[in-house]
């Protein structure tokens, strides 16, 4: 009785203490060095690609707020000045931003 009581409670911890075992031999101090290396590397990559994605929008933002507000401010100042200097000058272009995320 005592026997069988002894191995139900000895069995899973026989089994834990292999188990234990063999995650020791795969948690080399080695590998816990590159795992570490690597770990870092890829969160200074996703780092890097978040500023990466930031910086384009605030260059589109920048651009498509030169191109509706800014632009036609300064092409109504450069005719004003080109009438004042007596220079003939093409007619205003255009303005027309295409706004590629909405279609």
């Amino acid at each position: 009785m005592l026997m069988s009581f002894m191995s139900k409670v000895l069995d899973p911890l026989v089994k834990f203490l292999q188990v234990y075992t063999h995650m020791r031999a795969l948690i080399d101090p080695y590998w816990l060095t590159v795992g570490s290396a690597s770990l870092v590397q890829f969160i200074l990559f996703l780092r890097w690609l978040y500023r990466r994605i930031r910086n384009d929008e605030m260059t589109r933002a920048f651009v498509e707020d030169m191109a509706t507000n800014h632009l036609p401010h300064i092409y109504g100042v450069l005719e004003r000045i080109s009438e004042q200097k007596g220079i003939e000058h093409a007619p205003l272009p255009p303005i027309r931003w295409v706004d590629w995320r909405s279609s």
